[in-house]
């Protein structure tokens, strides 16, 4: 049985989608998160009576051991995502990211099952046709992407565990990010009704944090046929540059203005085509496109605006 889940940066924005999807399968879940930017986005589930949930770092032994002792499967989401906050603390994103993710590999029994999320941001630009598969070469850059590969690599010596590489995550959530690419553009087309494009061409792929939420449950319900591999998530259909986002969040925000300036660079240099056939072949199937993405951040922007110092 694998009833007894602990997910580590529960509260966060994949967490606080992932984790009442989890209770209403069924499952016993414990988050461990520090609340460190003092979200209340699973205030909606404390109801909830397999619900527990921890304040703490996952990188003190003594808080996350007596965890991981109880658990059957650990979803480590605890990390300080990205390159732009990895470089603004640096020892704080390795201790999280990789020395963290060491410890709690340390401390597994081989018999536990750990479902992780990685990035394909570690694939930097791919090959000479920018195409990537799981057995792409990895290219990390930024600070971020080589801690995570250095993390999958050590993940996939445990005998029990999926890597997720994921696209760039969009959608609302009850822990909202709004840096992210396609939430921060269709913020920008909502509120400002324009936005300055550097490396317009550059292709990304891209999933709904729903399908994030749907992509770890179907691995955990096929588990012994997925364990021991790496799996690239996102969207078939949606792999498209900065522009064309633009052009797919302009259809539905006619008066939004995108504008192309030499004005700055990716951290990380994405720019690649992403092949999701692998994780397909097991029979999992994003439910959220692009587009419908899109028509619930504009709904959701209806209601968020970053204005703590303004009166409008």
């Amino acid at each position: 049985m694998r009833d007894n889940i602990l997910v580590t940066g529960g509260a966060g924005y994949l967490g606080s989608t992932l984790v009442p999807d989890l209770l209403e399968a069924g499952y016993r879940v414990t988050v461990l998160d520090n609340f460190l930017f003092k979200q209340a986005s699973l205030n909606h589930v404390c109801h909830h009576p397999n619900f527990s949930v921890v304040k703490g770092d996952i990188r003190v032994e003594s808080t996350i051991v007596p965890l991981l002792r109880k658990a059957d499967v650990v979803i480590p989401l605890a990390a300080l995502v990205g390159a732009p906050l990895c470089s603004l603390d640096p020892v704080g994103a390795t201790s999280t990211n990789h020395d963290a993710i060491a410890l709690m590999l340390k401390n597994l029994a081989r018999d536990q099952v750990v479902l992780m999320p990685t990035t394909n941001s570690a694939y930097g630009t791919g090959d000479e046709n920018n195409f990537c598969t799981e057995e792409s070469p990895l290219r990390p850059i930024s600070q971020y992407a080589k801690e995570k590969v250095a993390v999958e690599r050590e993940l996939m010596q445990h005998p029990n565990a999926i890597s997720f590489r994921l696209a760039t995550v969009f959608g609302m959530s009850p822990r909202m990010r709004i840096d992210l690419l396609v939430n921060d553009f269709t913020y920008r087309a909502v509120h400002d009704r324009f936005v300055v494009l550097f490396e317009s061409g550059f292709k990304r792929n891209y999933i709904h944090v729903r399908d994030v939420s749907r992509a770890f449950q179907h691995g955990l319900a096929n588990f012994d046929r997925m364990k021991g591999q790496i799996y690239n998530v996102g969207l078939s259909d949606a792999n498209v540059s900065k522009r064309e986002l633009c052009e797919h969040i302009q259809r539905q925000v006619p008066d939004f203005v995108f504008l192309d300036a030499p004005v700055g660079k990716d951290p990380d240099q994405r720019n690649y085509i992403v092949s999701n056939a692998k994780i397909e072949a097991t029979g999992f199937q994003p439910r959220h496109t692009l587009d419908a993405g899109i028509a619930e951040l504009i709904k959701g922007y209806t209601m968020l605006k970053n204005s703590v110092y303004g009166n409008v």
